[in-house]
């Protein structure tokens, strides 16, 4: 996770508003297991985005990420392609809460509208900003403590583990 030290950049996947559960996880493929359902991750909005996103990229959204169904493998299909976070200005409740719970960092940005596709940004979580082209920096809204340690653990699952091992 970008905290303190050198940024790291990632390049930007920019899609529009509401972006929804079955165009993240499309129907037809659920019964195929997330091996099965990733490589048609947002085939319907951006087609050959799974074969071409590589791990650390991010996507930058309008609002309404994550709308409909709280079908949990639409983060899943995400986090197997190896986004590192989405930026939107809002984002489904039930999508926010499987994302973190799977280990998907969630940035609130109001600006991420202006992110452009291809961009390298930076994320610099202890000011909560997106750091975009030629120093632009864009205000995300803080996320709790507790949610960044489950992303920093790859998931609540994870987390638990961790939490049981150091308990024995």
């Amino acid at each position: 996770m970008t905290t303190a030290g050198p940024l790291t950049a990632h390049r930007v996947w920019r899609l529009g508003a509401e972006i929804d559960t079955d165009q993240l996880a499309p129907g037809a493929y659920m019964k195929l297991g997330i091996e099965g359902i990733a490589p048609h991750c947002l085939e319907a909005v951006r087609p050959g985005f799974a074969g071409a996103v590589r791990a650390g990229d991010v996507i930058a959204a309008g609002p309404g990420f994550g709308i409909g169904s709280s079908r949990e493998q639409a983060a899943a299909a995400l986090v197997q392609l190896g986004v590192r976070a989405v930026i939107a200005p809002s984002f489904s409740g039930l999508f926010f809460r499987n994302a973190f719970n799977l280990g998907l960092l969630l940035l609130t940005c109001p600006a991420a509208e202006q992110l452009r596709d291809g961009e390298l940004v930076e994320l610099d979580l202890q000011r909560m900003q997106v750091v975009g082209s030629a120093g632009r920096r864009l205000a995300c809204e803080p996320i709790p403590p507790f949610l960044l340690e489950m992303v920093q653990a790859g998931g609540l699952m994870n987390q638990l583990r961790r939490k049981l091992q150091a308990a024995r």
